[in-house]
């Protein structure tokens, strides 16, 4: 299988998602990722149906991103957990639906200045969830596809390290195609590890990687206009530039054609 190379679509863009296609596909990239915090924002979102019909008439594969802003499957609190855990299987139905080839979730965090046993409860509702989760991702046939995250001064976060990540990966008793690894190369480098390590550890197990830099001190989500020897080495099978804006897509891939303009982008 040939690799899809695309971009994620941020809360902060103001495109429509045919104009984005369109966009995506003029500059030579073939896949879209789906944020929940833009899909829940954008005052013309398509729903998973009009999403599948868009990416055939583009010729564009597509993944979803689970929620993760104002939603937490590590929550300490047992109402938020269930809420968390049900907006992921809302997302792996709509992706089912649209045809889409997987869904990134993040493993939950916990504040650090809460105790111990706050702290304790939280990461065993993470595995719980995890586990629910991926349990439901093998009842609809979409891989879910377990994220390395940055470290949080603030908190307390389960997947920033290859093995931390593949301790919470493999308390997961589910077939491996139901449940593999988003390697983010901007979260490793900021976390200090060179990208290979991650793959020394999951190689094929790593279906969706997010593509962006920074100098090391923060998670910037600058450009990364060196992505194909990075494509050319990880397994997995949907690359996807996270980017501030889509004027950084353009800088990623080296291209001068222009974002198309939006009424949300003109009320800026």
């Amino acid at each position: 299988m040939t690799p899809s190379v695309g971009a994620a679509m941020d809360i902060r863009f103001g495109e429509t998602v045919e104009e984005f296609m369109r966009y995506v596909t003029d500059i030579g990239l073939d896949h879209v990722e789906f944020k929940r915090e833009y899909l829940a924002g954008h005052p013309e979102t398509p729903g998973p149906e009009r999403i599948r019909e868009l990416s055939d008439r583009y010729g564009v594969s597509v993944t979803y991103h689970a929620p993760f802003r104002n939603w937490n499957i590590g929550s300490y609190n047992e109402v938020v957990r269930q809420d968390s855990v049900e907006r992921v299987k809302r997302t792996l139905d709509d992706a089912a639906e649209a045809r889409a080839g997987a869904v990134v979730v993040h493993g939950g965090s916990v504040p650090n200045r809460y105790p111990e046993w706050i702290r304790d409860r939280a990461k065993q509702n993470a595995l719980h969830s995890l586990a629910e989760c991926a349990e439901y991702a093998q009842l609809v046939g979409v891989p879910l596809c377990l994220e390395n995250q940055p470290i949080n001064e603030e908190k307390r976060r389960y997947t920033t390290t290859p093995a931390d990540l593949a301790a919470m990966r493999n308390t997961v008793d589910v077939p491996p195609q139901y449940l593999g690894v988003t390697l983010d190369v901007g979260h490793a480098k900021v976390n200090g590890y060179d990208w290979r390590a991650f793959v020394e550890e999951f190689g094929h197990r790593i279906r969706v990687c997010h593509l962006h830099d920074n100098d090391g001190t923060a998670d910037q989500h600058e450009p990364f206009p060196d992505y194909e020897s990075v494509v050319e080495a990880i397994p997995a099978d949907y690359f996807v530039f996270e980017t501030k804006s889509v004027g950084d897509l353009a800088t990623s891939v080296g291209t001068d054609k222009t974002p198309p303009e939006t009424e949300l982008t003109a009320r800026e």
